[in-house]
């Protein structure tokens, strides 16, 4: 290590006046620091960045002082109002279900709501509370643990961002400035202090921001591949697996970790001074910890995911037949039940797809002026009586003997509870016109010919029998040539907002794939499911097919208050948490909001103003004496 005169000689060689210099050695400095010259003020400025001891004082009493406020302000009467607010009555209540280990379906990863249910029942919460709607009051409910864990994370945002900010400019106002705005923000105080996603999402999220931050310094700085680095890179791809296992939406920090680690590849393979296999070291370890990493935690949290909630509930409809047969409770775990399907049994129908619902029926009629006065046909995602179909030969109403349903059969379909045959004719579908109508008619199993089907299995041949889950079945219209099909499309009010059911004339259509679930015959031998029970890898596939499924489906409720997405930079609307007796809305502090985006237009002008003062000094420097570029790396020690 070279010593402080050593390095002054360094100075002087190159003609530097060192007086300027000399008040940089009269302090204890344990920095390392790279310094890329061009002139005598540059490399003032960069000395400059080295703290001294009254600077390092400075540092810790404001970074106190802005985890005092931050204490003060998230934490201040968090419990109060002690009922449910907003969006608490879902993520509440998924908490409730990860105690009681009882399956159900949202459209997010598992990790935020599994971090809410954990923390729940670490301080007495027994999941027995069942979060109807917002106002309910809690009674003597433990949620207060809840409501905590989450403030908790939100209020960890605001010293991080001022790490975060520090690690990358090394400028104590613009670290306090960057807090401060989160800080006296009043929309990301409420935003945080109640049991919703948002904590634990923006908590990750600015996480690894201030590991990507970090890391780099500590490769500008020459720490790589130390015991430090190392930590630091492994955090950074640990909160990058958290942040997307709360939110898909984390998914453009993943970008914005991604773009900045190949900037400082290109810094890395840029660096002359080091041999090519550096390089590749470097790319090495970041692939490790950056890719391989959070894949690996990601499905570790949905294999936990899976084990905790292995119980039957709400949303086992959305998910295949062997899905379910894994879950507790459900009607196909561990279950016997026919292998094949013949004629008199009650069966269950499930749409093939991902995240299709059972064939179902109920006894309302389709409203004048959407096809004929029949009884409506749509999918269901729920277990229900109304989905429950006798299978009948074409041409009579039971068979004396037992006989199985076969690819090519012509059957009909009675539904149960209402005893009238699946239906189809020459009648506009209700949402999709150019299908044609299914309904149900006729009066205990009497109807007519529109109610003949052919059944066809997948890739079957003929005398290939119909089988219990496994088959997969297309129901063919003997009459009006289309196959019977389920649609993307929501059915209005009337129709209970269930998806549409329809007879579609392309006959190719893949939607049109079904499969036998509940197959209830008592003169058929009955086997065991549980052999069909798929295993983690082809599980978690199907959720995050049915995840994504359920996003893409996703809209805006009949009178429901929406906002579009120009409305959000500027503050446009809030939005009640609360609007009993404790009123709670939510609003952006508009001084922050609005010069945020002020900032960001400066950002760009001095951006661009400071890269054309940088490349006129870089062609200036070319016709110099030719030092321009190098780098010294030193470490002043006490004097």
């Amino acid at each position: 290590m070279p010593t402080d005169s050593e390095i002054f000689g360094f100075f002087q060689k190159r003609g530097w006046h060192a007086e300027s210099l000399v008040a940089m050695f009269r302090a204890p400095r344990e920095h390392c620091v790279y310094v890329k010259f061009k002139t005598e003020e540059l490399l003032t400025a960069a000395l400059l960045e080295c703290p001294s001891s009254e600077a390092f004082l400075n540092w810790w009493i404001l970074f106190g002082a802005i985890l005092v406020l931050t204490v003060g302000t998230r934490f201040y009467n968090v419990t109060i109002p002690d009922h449910v607010c907003w969006d608490e009555t879902h993520f509440g209540k998924m908490g409730s279900w990860y105690i009681n280990r009882t399956f159900f379906f949202d459209v997010h990863p598992p990790l935020g709501k599994m971090l809410i249910g954990l923390s729940g029942y670490l301080t007495g919460y027994d999941g027995k509370y069942p979060f109807d709607k917002p106002g309910d009051k809690y009674n003597g409910t433990h949620y207060e643990g809840m409501r905590i864990f989450c403030t908790a994370l939100g209020a960890a945002i605001v010293p991080m961002s001022f790490h975060t900010v520090w690690d990358m400019t090394g400028s104590l106002m613009a670290s306090a400035f960057a807090a401060a705005y989160i800080l006296f923000d009043i929309g990301m105080l409420i935003l945080n202090r109640y049991i919703l996603l948002d904590p634990p999402l923006i908590f990750f999220m600015t996480a690894s921001v201030m590991g990507m931050a970090r890391v780099s310094k500590l490769t500008r700085e020459g720490h790589s591949f130390g015991s430090s680095w190392w930590s630091w890179l492994s955090f950074t791809g640990g909160m990058l697996a958290c942040t997307i296992s709360v939110k898909f939406v984390g998914l453009f920090v993943v970008l914005l970790v991604g773009l900045h680690t190949a900037s400082d590849l290109w810094d890395v393979l840029g660096d002359l001074s080091r041999p090519i296999w550096y390089t590749v070291k470097q790319l090495a370890a970041r692939a490790l910890t950056l890719i391989v990493l959070p894949i690996v935690l990601y499905a570790t949290f949905f294999y936990i995911h899976l084990a905790v909630l292995n119980h039957s509930g709400s949303g086992d409809g959305f998910y295949s037949s062997g899905f379910q047969s894994n879950l507790v409770g459900n009607s196909l775990y561990n279950v016997s039940m026919p292998r094949q399907v013949a004629y008199g049994a009650i069966v269950t129908l499930k749409n093939h797809k991902t995240g299709g619902g059972y064939l179902h029926s109920h006894n309302h009629l389709y409203p004048k002026g959407f096809g004929a006065q029949q009884q409506q046909v749509t999918t269901y995602s729920h277990k229900d009586e109304n989905n429950k179909w006798i299978l009948k030969p074409y041409n009579e109403q039971s068979t004396a003997n037992v006989t199985v349903v076969k690819h090519g059969d012509l059957i009909r379909l009675e539904h149960v509870p209402t005893g009238r045959n699946l239906h189809s004719h020459r009648e506009q579908a209700p949402v999709t016109k150019k299908h044609m109508q299914v309904t149900c008619y006729g009066e205990t199993g009497v109807g007519d010919s529109n109610d003949v089907w052919q059944v066809r299995i997948l890739g079957g041949r003929d005398g290939d029998v119909v089988e219990t889950v496994t088959s997969r079945l297309v129901l063919y219209h003997y009459i009006e040539r289309c196959v019977l099909t389920t649609t993307t499309k929501q059915l209005p009010k009337w129709g209970f907002e269930q998806q549409e059911v329809t007879c579609n004339p392309n006959i190719r259509d893949r939607a049109a794939v079904w499969n036998v679930e509940d197959n209830q015959f008592d003169k058929l031998p009955s086997v065991n499911f549980q052999v069909y029970a798929p295993g983690f890898l082809s599980r978690f596939f199907e959720s995050h097919a049915v995840m994504l499924q359920g996003n893409s489906g996703l809209k805006p409720k009949e009178g429901e208050v929406t906002s579009r997405p120009w409305q959000w930079p500027i503050n446009y609307r809030g939005q009640f948490f609360s609007g009993s007796e404790h009123r709670v809305y939510l609003l952006g502090n508009p001084v922050i909001w609005w010069s945020n985006l002020a900032f960001l237009a400066l950002f760009v002008v001095v951006f661009l103003v400071e890269i054309v003062k940088q490349q006129r000094a870089g062609d200036q420097s070319e016709t110099g004496n030719g030092e321009n570029g190098e780098f010294v790396m030193f470490k002043l020690g006490s004097n």
